[in-house]
């Protein structure tokens, strides 16, 4: 009995077929990171309340790949939220040369998003006071703050969006150990500088990989920041690429890290304020939690495990 055989595809059949196959892997691998994203900044909104019935939230937009994706995944998760709230799209303009004015507001306008653009010559400022050579992040970060909470005042905002994400978040952690000698990371939630406002980070769970990801897929007019992109020698752009070949090594760590900042014991660290060591006194009583002071440290040389966080949806 002879086989029957199918025909052999052609080159351009073949290509054809492993296109469409490359395309279907593609869709589902998005599929799931949308998914991620969608939970995880849910969930970060429903941990720390960010955003409560009839808020109106300032979505700062950079032009970056963060604060695209927060608008993004904001404006989905708006549609379906039980609950009422505003979002307007703010970009700060600071006449940066080469900036190119028409790409933000075009964007807003495409995706129907309510916005404002804020044009204020902070750039030449910045320029005039810091010699070349010389980290501008600072006095340009308190220029733009103290324009955004004007613009957020006038627009009737009592909540601002910041799209710094999680690994931002370790980064400030470290930061801050480095180089302020003190314990201090970037907080999801907190009352701005001068009382007014309520600043939130619904990013706060997302990887940085993740964003960078959907970003390139949603295919965001990504708009470089000229005044210290190019600084490559920050001790910021140095600590982020330190944790992610840290991350690379021993994957996991960077969540470690993340969860870590939410899971302090505060007897087994050294602040005299927040904890009273210098009135500890015997209880006489076991302590199941307590120190066992003649063990090792605990899970000292343990491989790092990835943080397994229960997810939570209380209102979104």
């Amino acid at each position: 009995m002879n086989e029957t055989t199918a025909p052999a595809l052609s080159e351009a059949e073949a290509a054809a077929a492993e296109e469409a196959r490359k395309a279907k892997k593609h869709a589902f691998e998005m599929n799931k990171l949308s998914k991620r994203l969608h939970r995880q900044v849910g969930q970060a909104i429903a941990d720390f309340a960010m955003i409560e019935e009839g808020d109106k939230v300032m979505v700062c937009l950079s032009g970056g790949k963060d604060s695209y994706s927060m608008l993004d995944i904001l404006m989905n998760l708006q549609k379906r939220a039980p609950i009422r709230f505003e979002l307007v799209a703010v970009n700060l303009d600071q006449k940066q040369p080469g900036f190119p004015a028409d790409v933000l507001p075009n964007y807003l306008k495409g995706v129907g998003v309510p916005f404002h653009i804020e044009t204020q010559d902070t750039y030449s400022i910045v320029k005039k006071h810091i010699p070349e050579g010389q980290t501008m992040c600072s006095l340009c970060s308190r220029l733009r703050r103290g324009i955004l909470y004007r613009v957020a005042r006038e627009l009737g905002c009592n909540k601002i969006a910041l799209g710094h994400h999680r690994d931002d978040m370790v980064v400030t952690l470290l930061m801050n150990m480095f180089f302020g000698s003190r314990m201090k990371g970037m907080p999801p939630k907190l009352v701005s500088d001068n009382g007014e406002f309520v600043v939130i980070r619904p990013l706060a769970y997302v990887a940085e990989t993740d964003l960078e990801t959907w970003a390139a897929h949603r295919e965001f007019p990504i708009i470089p920041c000229s005044l210290c992109g190019n600084q490559e020698n920050l001790q910021r752009v140095l600590t982020k690429k330190m944790i992610r070949e840290w991350d690379k090594q021993y994957p996991g760590r960077i969540d470690n890290m993340f969860t870590a900042m939410g899971n302090i014991t505060l007897s087994h660290m050294m602040d005299r304020n927040l904890y009273p060591f210098a009135s500890l006194q015997p209880t006489g009583r076991p302590d199941p939690q307590g120190d066992k002071a003649f063990d090792e440290d605990d899970d000292c040389g343990t491989p790092a495990q990835p943080a397994v966080q229960t997810i939570r949806l209380d209102k979104l």
